[in-house]
């Protein structure tokens, strides 16, 4: 069996909760992983509260092999991720000499409300931030990332790299056009039953006035199941009574 990297994200913020503010990073970390060979497996969202942090890392940290956060790492007051880590791992989060030199060369002598952003528990190292503003960091298999999608996906370029690679997954598409999901159904779960170590998932689709069906999606990592379990479908799905039936092309 190949060994499973696996991940999990936790979104931390009001914002987001409230909807004010819709959260594009998820899709982002989940495409990166992906080009690794990580699974993302688990997604969270949460508030701006201490003991939610806490709780929350603690569990995905221990897990998964790796968690990353978005959101919280700025200069005001409900910026509370890095303190909230620190106590999660049972550690202080005093202000790093690094991320202070950074702010000193900004803004001369920072005020509170910056050296907060200076904030990384002990033992923790810096994830680069190449965008603008301070860096995150890497506590044990927890990164901290930024909330702002552009200085989010700069951060991800130094995560990469400090991952334990898995094999990437593969995926193949199935569309079907003019049958519904009732007819689908059997075929697609006989072949799931068949290939257990594969994922399998309908994703019907509908355009006016009259054009219907699903896409199926196959994914796995390895390349020969993947070409049988697709044959094996498409097969099941002509027994079945499904007339239009094509396996598009890899995406480029």
């Amino acid at each position: 069996m190949v060994d499973r990297v696996t991940a999990a994200v936790m979104i931390i913020g009001d914002e987001i909760l409230s909807g004010r503010t819709q959260d594009t990073n998820l899709s982002a970390i989940a495409k990166y992983l992906a080009t690794y060979g990580v699974d993302l497996c688990e997604a969270r969202v949460v508030p701006d509260v201490e003991q939610e942090i806490i709780d929350a890392v603690n569990a995905l940290r221990t897990k998964y092999d790796y968690v990353i956060t978005t959101g919280g790492i700025g200069p005001t007051h409900d910026d509370i991720t890095a303190d909230s880590i620190a106590k999660a791992f049972g550690v202080t989060a005093p202000e790093h000499p690094e991320i202070m030199a950074m702010l000193r060369e900004r803004w001369g002598e920072p005020n509170a409300a910056r050296r907060r952003m200076a904030h990384v528990p002990e033992g923790g190292s810096l994830v680069k931030n190449p965008v603008q503003g301070p860096p995150g960091f890497q506590k044990d298999n927890v990164f901290v990332l930024a909330g702002v999608p552009a200085i989010m996906r700069g951060m991800l370029e130094d995560v990469g790299p400090r991952l334990r690679t898995g094999a990437v997954v593969l995926a193949k598409t199935v569309r079907v056009t003019g049958t519904g999901e009732g007819v689908i159904a059997a075929p697609l779960e006989a072949v799931a039953k068949a290939h257990p170590e594969m994922s399998l998932g309908s994703y019907p689709f509908f355009a006016p006035p009259d054009v219907y069906g699903a896409n199926l999606v196959l994914r796995g990592r390895d390349a020969a199941e993947l070409d049988t379990a697709v044959s094996e479908l498409i097969s099941a799905l002509a027994e079945a009574g499904a007339k239009n039936v094509e396996l598009l092309a890899d995406p480029a």
